[in-house]
């Protein structure tokens, strides 16, 4: 093996297809650049086709989108919800916003989803457990967390909302079923590091059809504009509290053409990472790495690709030295439990320290649709030559 560099791999290239250009110059040209105008119908129509979801609302960023689920859950002061502390700060920040106080999930160290038996345990809280109204549910790297643990854990508490932080997962499926069909709500991501994008954007996909009138409420900065619309009222007024969450038309045009070439991206970043498991399963063992665990029931999504290396010490070296060598690489989210808002915004202290292990030994890869085959062996073949001292 070799691991010369002939030229600089790039850790992330947005998702491009040759459609944005004529989609966003009808948008410019059109009629309606502002949110839910036809491109926006278009993308909703298809998301709703994939997820099954009863209705999909296209929002500025999936913060908006997770903002937009506190709001419908009426969370306030005095709830609670369970969070896991390794995630984006989003994830949590925006039910903190809302007034609600938050216990911090450990993860389990396969799918590095949220542990269901640490969930099933903030839930006995006798002081804590009684104010849960939600647990959010994070699928890392697009795999599904351990879904059938996390009902198990809630089989008893059915005032307990499910929100999927589906940020990773579009197009990925546990036991068959898409990631974000499984909890009342979902949202997604489409900022420009996940593998469909239009720069930042996201999508609220609400999975039960009581929720939808009141989700256009609040979407529509607080009034019934969406009933007007729809002949419903004969004028439109405010009505609830709400924002103004709508995606822009003209970026829900460049979202419709990566959207048509969905089957075409998904393939790609499947390819790459099929290639790094299998290049890098043959010296796992040998260098203590842990390599991204797929169930049997899951279908990822191929948002990104992990390892976990024997020794937390040597990350930083290892960086260093990958990049040295023209391979980008980076380690991942911070603990959310023993962060500084995490203290402030918490109902209680809690233990997560396997969140703690993986933060400190987890390395990203470089990972888009752009990587050839020859990227993909040069990058194993960098990283086999660095763990090995090489």
């Amino acid at each position: 093996m070799t691991t010369e560099p002939d030229h600089e791999i790039e850790f992330n290239v947005p998702t491009w297809v040759p459609a944005e250009l004529d989609y966003v110059r009808e948008s410019l040209t059109g009629r309606q650049q502002s949110a839910n105008g036809a491109f926006s119908g278009r993308v909703r129509q298809l998301l709703q086709a994939e997820t099954g979801s009863a209705e999909v609302l296209l929002t500025t960023s999936c913060t908006a989108a997770l903002e937009l689920s506190g709001m419908l859950l009426d969370l306030g002061p005095g709830d609670t919800v369970i969070v896991p502390s390794f995630t984006f700060t989003t994830t949590a920040l925006a039910f903190a916003r809302q007034g609600a106080r938050l216990l911090f999930c450990d993860i389990e160290p396969r799918t590095l989803g949220p542990d269901p038996r640490h969930v099933a345990e903030l839930l006995a809280d006798p002081v804590h457990g009684p104010s849960v109204r939600a647990v959010v549910l994070v699928h890392y790297a697009g795999i599904a967390c351990d879904v059938a643990g996390i009902r198990e854990a809630l089989a008893d508490r059915p005032d307990v909302a499910v929100v999927e932080d589906n940020a990773h997962g579009l197009f990925g499926r546990w036991r068959g079923q898409p990631l974000g069909s499984l909890g009342r709500f979902a949202t997604l991501s489409f900022h420009e590091t996940k593998n469909l994008s239009c720069g930042e954007g996201g999508a609220l996909l609400l999975n039960e059809p009581d929720d939808v009138a009141r989700s256009w409420v609040l979407y529509d900065k607080g009034t019934d504009r969406q009933a007007f619309m729809q002949g419903q009222v004969d004028k439109y007024s405010w009505r609830d509290t709400g924002s103004s969450f709508g995606l822009a038309d003209t970026l829900a045009a460049v979202l419709l053409a990566q959207l048509e070439e969905r089957e075409v991206v998904q393939g790609r970043r499947r390819a790459v990472f099929e290639r790094y498991r299998a290049g890098l399963s043959e010296h796992a063992d040998r260098l203590g790495l842990v390599l991204p665990h797929v169930p049997d029931d899951c279908e990822p999504a191929y948002h990104l690709f992990h390892v976990l290396l024997p020794e937390a010490e040597r990350r930083g070296e290892v960086i260093a030295a990958l990049k040295a060598r023209g391979v980008p690489s980076a380690f991942h989210y911070v603990p959310l439990h023993d962060s500084i808002g995490g203290r402030r915004f918490e109902a209680a202290p809690t233990e997560c320290p396997t969140s703690s292990e993986v933060s400190a030994r987890l390395l990203r890869l470089p990972f888009h649709q752009e990587l050839s085959e020859s990227d993909c062996d040069r990058v194993v073949a960098t990283l086999v030559d660095v763990l090995s001292g090489r």
